[in-house]
């Protein structure tokens, strides 16, 4: 009885070929993912410390009260290119932000019985992976060719291409986040659709709309092929959007391959002034107006 039991016994797992396969496998996988995590890593660490040693080298009081130097001159800063950025960034927020919260309305509310909502969320899908040089090439053709001139409203249209689909990208992901039963108990109480949409959904996540927004003022503010086809660049510190308007990324691509090492001291400084500026709009919007989701 005991032979026959113990041939009966189904095999410890330990013994079992198959399991002992899968185990291997299943650290093997685990232990391409930490050196691909380790790998990745290291070259981002390697990244930052280089930017932070160089380019703190480079930040001085003259880097935010002087313009960029002509060539072969000593000193300069950066101010125009920033006071530049700072304005075609700030317009195409402006432009961009309610075009993409509404839009986002409409494809949460409507987007499972309009076909036109179907097409508006496939042509978002592909602005959001196309190459920003595209977009650059696309704002030329329609209105720095016809104008005759570059501009920073040319700039700032073209970033505002980029940042309208990740705005309604997010705002739709977010306002399907809410449940059910609070829409319902809305409709329940008499209240019109578009008033559900706007003062009863959107409020319920409007931090995660605004993370939503930063994060595509994020993704504009370091963009440099659609300003090299619409803004250009400016040596002198211009307000008029009107006109070729300096930029921090066109300034940090020219400074970078220049023979003088002022100016490539400048583009280190350029590079590291947008690099914090994307990680505190990345901090703040994942921390200050991080939400979970509604209940």
């Amino acid at each position: 009885m005991s032979q026959v039991s113990t041939l009966d016994a189904p095999a410890k797992p330990a013994m079992n070929p198959v399991y002992r396969k899968r185990l291997l496998m299943h650290r093997v996988g685990i232990a391409l993912s930490v050196a691909a995590m380790a790998l990745g890593l290291a070259v981002l660490v390697w990244i930052l410390f280089t930017l932070v040693i160089k380019g703190f080298g480079a930040l001085s009081i003259d880097l935010f009260t002087q313009t960029t130097p002509a060539p072969g001159s000593e000193g300069g800063g950066l101010i125009n290119a920033i006071v530049g950025s700072a304005l075609m960034v700030g317009l195409a927020t402006v432009v961009s932000t309610p075009i993409g919260i509404l839009a986002g309305i409409y494809l949460a509310e409507y987007g499972e019985e309009n076909k036109l909502a179907q097409v508006t969320r496939f042509v978002t899908d592909i602005m959001l992976s196309a190459p920003s040089i595209v977009i650059g090439l696309f704002v030329y053709a329609l209105y720095v060719a016809h104008v005759k001139h570059f501009s920073g409203y040319a700039g700032a249209i073209a970033l505002s291409l980029i940042a309208v689909p990740v705005v309604v990208r997010t705002t739709d992901n977010m306002l399907r986040l809410v449940p059910n039963s609070l829409l319902e108990a809305a409709f329940a109480l008499g209240a019109p659709r578009w008033k559900v949409a706007t003062l009863v959904r959107l409020r319920a996540v409007k931090a995660g709309v605004i993370t939503g927004v930063l994060l595509a003022l994020a993704r504009i503010a370091g963009e440099t092929a659609p300003l090299l086809f619409t803004a250009l660049n400016n040596q002198f510190q211009s307000f008029n959007m009107n006109a070729p308007m300096a930029n921090l990324p066109s300034v940090i691509a020219s400074f970078a391959m220049s023979p003088y090492d002022n100016w490539r001291s400048l583009a280190w400084g350029g590079a590291l002034l947008i690099t914090f500026s994307v990680l505190a709009l990345n901090i703040l919007s994942r921390t200050v107006f991080s939400q979970k989701v509604p209940n």
